[in-house]
């Protein structure tokens, strides 16, 4: 098996244990300190473990001790090969209706053997690294398919909280509950009503007794406090029943149809699979987003893979439930602080120290009680934020679809059905376009909506031949694609109509991309008279980032005849768009307002309907910036570029030479120590960066400044950059250095210097200081080479400041 471990499977520790950068330094020994982070995060975790896998095994018809077994296989197995470190593996609520079905059909000895298979597969599929293949799944369909276990999990359990005995489907449970709530075992009930009270008050309590109390998780108060008043009271009631573990029954060989066998071993590869990969992704997220404890490792979805199957062969194997990424435990992980994977395979062993020493303790715990606690999971896995996410994006159809699929059929038709939906989705949108014709001040606009294809051409044709003859016309083209068979009949009647004295303007972008054989279509001036209006941006091939300077597009004219040479009489065109200069004349390049109204004009017409949307929500709800970013004023520098963010993510401070001045400074201008105030105690940003880049004039002016030079506004101003230069000749500090070579010139020393030096002046202002004891803050180091267009992030190594190159592939790590 290890020569199917994926490459950076072999640094996944060593990432682990990384200090983030330019936090303080450790007080203590890391090792304890580590340690203890990982250790309680087990105890938490296991506390929520323990009464979910007998909930799990009890609403799958499992013996009870293959939740245990799952539970523990599942941490110390795949939390030990797997290549999510935080995430914790176990029975999960998702694999409930799987596993039972299963043992309906096939029994559990077979169905522990179906889950050897499976693993298998897992094994197979992680040493082909399919795994982000996996993701391609539409969320739609995976939310849908949890909705119905989910479901299903709830209107079985409820029979039992009511003191009876569940049906074998959905419809079958829903038609035998009005017989059940004629019969309501009143202790089953009150023990049940008691669980739900407790998981649903338990983390609501208020003030700083309740901040205290929420340590203990919810799940073990409840199942706890309603086990306590169930034997205070004397209620008899079913409860747990833990066989001695020498009769414990171990997977037998797999019996039944062939065909029926191998759909129950995709279905299981594909819900563990599925599930574990999209947990170790939400993993990531929560990670990423906590304040706390140094950064870990970037999950690895094929070894993920190779951890879960490794799993499930050993879960099964040992008669245990299938094993996958659960969402509520491994959250509770990262929550909890843990560093590493020790939490996960710690808590694992505390799952085998209670199977083996605390039964008599868990033979008490009544069965109402966990039929309780596993139907609020399922009710949980009905997410509404899901449900409003799919109906914003308009996939509410195939999430519903797929729902019902899984409730009335099964998980793998669910699924299928739910493919199924999302590609007839995904067809109707592609076929789908809407083409409109108005006039406007003389104008005629044919606005085509959706994707342009030969299915579309019938109506396109009706629409165009709407245009009167020798009228002026701009087509807008809202769509990403046009097949050959729309190319040419809109080329076509393009050369008609211009042939008969009218002008065409075509006009189509997608977030900056020209849509398919644009070029030839354009022959006509913008019919409006404006210089930026319809086939100003026709043809052009620049980015939304092109420099104004770099703007050479060139706008074809039709001249008498029908002629579609570009340009003026001569074939030339200015710069700015007007006809080209006499032969022989210099070009001339307008600046200024023109070059302002033009990239005004260009990102009204292309970029705001695209953004307006994200725009007015942020109006609504105000920003809320994860990150302040402080950088120089030099024009090279374009942080929404570099960092790839959109609104509302940056909070921008630039000033000359990304500097800032530490407090108490008498400087006379306190805007930086006003934003770095605002950001940090009313935005509450989570991290602040300082980026300084190559070729910075700010820099060379401070190695040119003469000690008695005139004291201009902006010498004064770079005397806050002096401690840079004197760290910089500092012979007893550690010199700042680019990872795999030394700075090229004394320039670039002091731009490497000033970001360690800022970083400094950062920590020494109050607000900063007391956000990032609290452990609120995070300070990060940038350096970006503006000739390289290649970006670097300060770290730590012994003491020493080192710049690390930020790699494109680091994207997948």
């Amino acid at each position: 098996m290890s020569a199917c471990v994926p490459a950076r499977a072999a640094d996944s520790d060593r990432t682990e244990r990384a200090h983030p950068p330019h936090s303080p330094p450790p007080t203590g020994s890391p090792r304890s300190r580590i340690a203890g982070a990982d250790l309680s995060a087990s105890v938490a975790v296991f506390l929520i473990a323990l009464p979910l896998s007998l909930g799990i095994a009890l609403a799958t018809g499992a013996p009870l001790q293959a939740g245990l077994v799952a539970a523990a296989v599942g941490g110390i197995v795949a939390g030990r090969i797997g290549g999510s470190p935080l995430q914790v593996s176990g029975p999960a609520a998702g694999l409930t209706v799987v596993t039972a079905d299963l043992i309906q059909h096939y029994g559990w000895r077979t169905t522990c053997a179906i889950t050897v298979l499976a693993g298998i597969s897992q094994l197979g599929l992680g040493c082909l690294r399919v795994a982000r293949g996996a993701l391609a799944v539409s969320p739609a369909i995976v939310h849908g398919m949890l909705a119905g276990i989910g479901v299903t999990i709830a209107v079985a359990q409820l029979h039992i909280v009511l003191g009876g005995t569940p049906q074998s489907s959905v419809p079958d449970n829903l038609l035998a509950l009005p017989a059940q709530l004629a019969n309501l075992h009143p202790a089953a009930l009150s023990v049940s009503l008691l669980t739900l009270a407790l998981l649903l008050l338990w983390p609501r309590i208020p003030g700083r007794p309740g901040r205290v109390l929420r340590t203990v998780p919810a799940a073990l108060v409840a199942v706890t406090g309603a086990t306590a008043a169930a034997a205070a009271a004397g209620l008899v009631l079913p409860k747990v029943d833990l066989p001695s573990w020498s009769n414990h029954a171990l997977a037998g060989l797999p019996e039944g149809p062939v065909l029926g066998l191998a759909a129950a071993v995709l279905t299981t590869t594909l819900v563990c699979s599925v599930q574990s990969l999209l947990g170790a992704v939400a993993v990531d997220k929560l990670v990423s987003g906590r304040p706390g404890p140094g950064p870990v490792g970037r999950s690895d979805l094929d070894r993920e893979l190779l951890g879960q199957g490794a799993a499930n062969i050993v879960s099964g194997s040992l008669g245990g439930l299938p094993v996958a990424g659960v969402a509520v435990r491994s959250s509770a992980n990262v929550k909890a602080g843990a560093v590493s994977r020790n939490s996960t395979m710690l808590h694992g062993v505390l799952v085998v120290i209670a199977a083996l020493l605390m039964v008599p303790l868990l033979e008490l715990i009544p069965l109402a009680s966990l039929a309780a606690l596993v139907m609020a999971v399922g009710i949980q896995m009905v997410s509404l934020h899901h449900i409003r996410t799919v109906t914003r994006h308009r996939e509410v159809l195939v999430y519903a679809m797929t729902t019902l699929g899984v409730v009335s059929l099964g998980v793998l038709e669910g699924v299928a059905l739910g493919i199924a939906v999302a590609v007839g989705v995904a067809l109707h949108r592609l076929t789908r376009t809407r083409i409109t014709h108005e006039e406007k001040e003389g104008v005629h606009h044919v606005h085509v909506r959706g994707q342009l294809t030969f299915l579309a051409v019938p109506r396109l044709s009706r629409v165009l031949h709407l245009v009167p003859q020798g009228a002026d016309v701009v087509v807008a083209l809202d769509g990403s694609f046009m097949d050959h068979a729309a190319y040419e009949t809109l080329q076509d009647w393009q050369s008609t109509h211009t042939a008969r004295g009218g002008t065409v303007g075509i006009t189509g972008r997608r977030a900056g991309v020209r849509i398919a054989e644009p070029a030839a279509l354009v022959s006509g001036h913008p019919p409006d008279g404006s210089e930026e209006a319809g086939a100003s941006d026709a043809g052009c091939r620049c980015r939304p980032w092109t420099a104004w300077r770099n703007h050479q597009c060139e706008r074809p004219r039709p001249l008498p005849g029908g002629d579609p040479r570009p340009g003026g009489a001569d074939g030339t065109e200015g710069a700015d768009g007007t006809d080209g200069a006499a032969e022989g004349e210099p070009e001339t390049v307008q600046t200024g307002g023109h070059e302002l109204r033009r990239g005004i004009s260009a990102f009204q017409r292309n970029t705001a309907p695209l953004v307006r949307g994200e725009l007015a929500r942020l109006a609504r709800e105000g920003q809320r910036p994860g990150q302040l970013f402080l950088t120089c004023a030099d024009s090279r520098v374009v942080t929404s570029m570099i960092t790839a963010s959109g609104p509302g993510d940056l909070f921008v401070v630039r000033n000359v030479g990304n500097l800032v001045p530490p407090p108490g400074t008498e400087s006379g201008d306190d805007s930086v120590a006003a934003a770095i105030e605002y950001a940090v105690e009313v935005l509450a940003v989570r991290s602040i960066t300082v980026c300084g880049h190559s070729g910075c004039g700010a820099m060379q002016a401070l190695l040119d400044t003469e000690p008695d030079g005139a004291r201009t506004p902006l010498r004064r101003w770079l005397r806050h950059g002096r401690p840079s230069l004197r760290r910089m000749g500092d012979g007893s500090l550690p010199p700042s250095r680019l990872a795999g070579r030394a700075p090229t010139d004394a320039v670039e020393r002091l731009c490497l210097t000033n970001v360690v030096q800022q970083l400094e002046h950062l920590r020494a202002h109050e607000s900063v200081a007391r956000a990032m004891k609290d452990g609120a803050l995070e300070l990060h180091g940038m350096y970006f080479h503006v000739g390289e267009a290649q970006a670097y992030l300060l770290t730590e190594r012994d003491e020493e400041k080192v710049f690390d190159r930020v790699r494109s592939a680091d994207l997948a790590m």
